[in-house]
């Protein structure tokens, strides 16, 4: 359904009575295209404290964006004046932060520049991981001001306006963060803002072919037929992924549809069979690459009105099939070494939902499996394990939730809109990249810095 506000505020008297009434007004975002695959303008580099990551200049010159003109203030970037030409995005490299007189040069870095952002810009902070080793032996300063970061960048991202994003990256290597970089720096992140994210020791593999990142690659798509898994398996197909769209039997119409168009091939299977991790592997005795859980129902009604089938039902679906899939393709060997599990959670899994305990539950089960089975599996079968987290995205679902409600939704986020389910797409094809093996056990929302939740 259209967004009929956000067309609205686009016009010359919707920009003026949403100002004078203090409503919100959200700026159209700028999405990846084929014919717009970089974002426009500059990338801006600046410095707070000494760098803990060396020359991070040719990871910068490599996500697409040329380096802004040092004239237009120092590369190494302590600063740029308010009136410098508007710059497409700023990368701040705060790694060496440690203290709270370092941590005042976030400040003088940033405060010149934010103005000079263009609209749907970017700003990335880089900073270190909590538990790296002390700088000068201060741990707790500095382990403080590294935590202060956080804070920082998501109340900037909530304060900044017209469609730009503002994330943070932990890090303890320049080359690990080159996939991550090339993500959060480009119109395919564009309703992913506010995110802290971490980029460890790299298990990382360059493509051959930067424009088919998945070339030679067989991506799993559960309850891909339509919605989000839909654009999921089209995102991935067009990074080079031959694609095998799983979905349940009575969607097998689309399923075969979809997988025609794509070049895949479809798997009518009902994921919460107790065999299902045997099947997929029998039907993919080459292996698989990627895995992406997709596959979710809800069953809403508050607790105490809601039966034990709707419950076990959603916990089935949306986590009990997950677990016991990912284990048979595990044990098995289906999932190739270097290869990318993807799974779907949900803010309401993280900020909760009235009526969701079910749907709630369920989701946050995903992030703790994330979160305790990333580094087993990366440790005994070279596989990654993320999630996205959605929140409100554009769907034939979210369409026929009620009027006040489905708006509601779509403003209660930094951004002030809903996302599509491309953008839930673009970020699982980051995840799946050869290039992403530096992030592990991470779940990143895709919610336009919703307003619900940490």
């Amino acid at each position: 359904m259209a967004d009929r506000y956000l067309s609205f505020t686009a016009t010359a008297p919707g920009r003026f009575l949403t100002r004078r009434l203090g409503l919100p007004q959200p700026a159209a975002l700028r999405r990846w295209s084929p014919e717009h695959p970089c974002l426009p303008g500059d990338l801006l580099h600046l410095t707070a404290g000494e760098s803990a990551l060396g020359d991070l200049a040719p990871v910068l010159a490599r996500t697409g964006l040329p380096l802004a003109d040092p004239a237009a203030g120092p590369a190494t970037g302590r600063a740029a004046s308010p009136g410098n030409a508007a710059v497409a995005a700023v990368v701040l490299d705060a790694t060496g932060v440690h203290d709270v007189d370092t941590l005042a040069e976030v400040h003088a870095a940033l405060h010149p520049v934010v103005r000079s952002v263009a609209a749907s810009g970017r700003i990335v902070v880089l900073g270190s991981p909590l538990d790296s080793p002390p700088h000068a032996g201060s741990g707790h300063h500095r382990a403080a001001v590294q935590q202060a970061l956080e804070g920082f960048v998501r109340s900037l991202g909530k304060e900044i306006g017209r469609g730009t994003t503002v994330n943070l990256l932990r890090l303890t290597d320049a080359a690990a963060a080159e996939s991550t970089l090339r993500f959060l720096l480009s119109p395919k992140s564009a309703y992913v803002s506010g995110q802290v994210i971490a980029a460890t020791a790299d298990g990382s593999e360059a493509p051959a072919d930067r424009s088919l990142p998945l070339a030679g690659r067989t991506a799993l798509v559960t309850g891909g037929a339509r919605g989000i898994g839909e654009a999921v398996a089209r995102t991935l197909a067009r990074d080079g992924a031959r694609v095998v769209v799983l979905d349940v039997p009575q969607a097998q119409d689309d399923a075969r549809r979809l997988a025609g168009q794509l070049d895949g091939t479809a798997l009518a299977l009902d994921i919460t069979a107790a065999d299902a991790g045997e099947r997929i592997a029998a039907e993919l005795p080459d292996g698989l690459d990627v895995l992406v859980h997709n596959a979710g129902i809800t069953r809403d009604r508050r607790l105490v009105n809601m039966p034990a089938e709707r419950w076990s039902s959603v916990l089935d679906v949306n986590l009990g099939s997950v677990l016991r899939t990912t284990d048979a393709l595990l044990a098995k060997g289906t999932l190739r070494r270097g290869g990318r599990i993807v799974a779907t959670a949900s803010i309401a899994g993280l900020a909760g939902n009235a009526g969701q305990t079910n749907y709630g539950a369920s989701k946050a089960g995903i992030a703790g499996l994330v979160r305790s089975l990333a580094p087993r599996a990366l440790a005994e079968h070279g596989v990654t394990v993320n999630a996205v987290a959605p929140g409100f995205i554009e769907t034939r679902m979210t369409a026929a939730v009620p009027l006040f409600i489905r708006e509601a939704g779509r403003r209660m986020n930094s951004l002030a809109q809903g996302g599509l389910p491309v953008d839930v797409a673009e970020t699982t094809a980051w995840l799946a990249h050869p290039a992403s093996g530096a992030v592990n056990g991470q779940v990143v929302r895709v919610c336009g810095q919703s307003l619900l939740g940490a």
